[in-house]
Parts: C-alpha cells; structure tokens; sequence
C-alpha cells in the first residue's frame, strides 16, 4: 500500500516518551503505528510484526498508539482555515469531534472529543487552537451552526459562511474519520473517551504526513 509505504519512510517524526516502559524494541512500534495508522487493522498489524519476529498483541499496539501522544504539529499560520464538527460514537454514546483543517494544504490543525456542542465548548476549541497556531489574521469557512460564529465572534475572529468551495476539505476529512472509526475501532466500544481522542489526534497527526 503506498500510503503506508510513505508513512515508513516517515516514521522519524514520532518520539516515544514511554519506551523505557516497553520491552518492544523502538523500530517495532514505530512501524506498528505507521501502520495501523496508515490504513491496517490492528490483526493485520500485528501479522505484519510477526514477520520480522515481533509478537505482540492487538491491545499493545492500540496502546502504543495512545501512549505516543501524537498530534497535528503546532506553529502554523494558515490563510483559510475550515472549521466544523460531526458525531461519533464512543461505548453507544455520541461525542462531538471538532476539527479545524487548513484549507491551503488539507492538514489537520487542531482535533478534540467533547461529549455535547454548544458555543461554550467551540469556544474552548478555538482557544486551544489559537495557543497552537498563528489564526488570529486567517478566516474561518463554516456552516450555518450558529455556536460557531457565536465562538468566533468571541475570539474576534474572521468568519465566512460557506457550504461548498473549499469547506469541501473538511468534509473530505470527516468522512476518512468517520471511514475510520468504524472499521477499525468498531466506534471505539468499551474505550474511555480520553483514548478515543488521543486515537483520534494520532490519526490526524499520520493523515498530515500523507499531504
């Protein structure tokens, strides 16, 4: 699969903090998220490790996955930036993913789980976003969800209401998200919202690397 062949080439950018913890030597698990996060399930994953002699279980390599800590690089000034939620489910309960993409390269800026969408909480989103990234001077392409421009207008920050054009970036990733989650973590049952988010950050953190 080429965009797992590119992941590989790529593994450098993940630092394991917790390897001291682990008993896997460091090149596996790299490998073993690259791959999961590139498109294998974790069976094929783990199958993929034992060629090369690595025996490890499903839930090891979920849990290198959340360990990692992987997510959507800090530092970048976007011009356009497109801003949306959608649901997912975690143990039969619906969570709120909110994600914010920058439009110009299709990458991943911020994500975050929250269990309900008001404007309080798209607040919260948009503050952490502005502590990663310089948005202060981009403007914001969103639906009619009248939370979100409450939320921007909040932060003092440029919104335009957009349906098509380049709002079709997020949708885009949404539905790989959505793809996502429901083939390979069976809308994350019996897993608490905390790894969901962190699965869910990694994810985004591995689709940059592909744009």
């Amino acid at each position: 699969m080429a965009e797992i062949a590119r992941l590989i080439e790529g593994s450098g950018a993940i630092e394991l903090g917790f390897v001291e913890r682990e008993r896997t030597p460091i090149w596996a698990m790299e490998l073993g998220i690259q791959i999961h996060l590139g498109g294998m399930s974790l069976s094929d994953t783990v199958s993929m490790l034992e060629r090369y002699g690595v025996d490890r279980s499903r839930t090891a390599v979920h849990n290198w996955v959340t360990k990692a800590d992987l997510q959507p690089d800090p530092g970048q000034s976007p011009n356009q930036v497109a801003l949306d939620e959608t649901v997912i489910r975690v143990n039969d309960q619906q969570y709120w993913l909110y994600a914010a993409i920058d439009t110009d390269t299709n990458k991943y800026l911020h994500v975050r789980l929250f269990p309900t969408y008001n404007s309080g909480v798209a607040s919260i989103f948009l503050g952490e976003l502005k502590q990663k990234h310089d948005v202060e001077d981009a403007e914001f392409l969103v639906d009619g969800a009248p939370w979100l421009h409450a939320a921007l207008h909040r932060h003092g920050l440029r919104f335009h209401h957009v349906t098509h054009g380049n709002r079709n970036a997020i949708e885009r990733v949404f539905k790989e998200l959505k793809r996502r989650t429901d083939q390979f973590a069976n809308h994350f049952r019996h897993a608490h919202p905390d790894t969901v988010e962190s699965w869910l950050q990694a994810l985004a953190f591995s689709q940059n690397q592909l744009n």
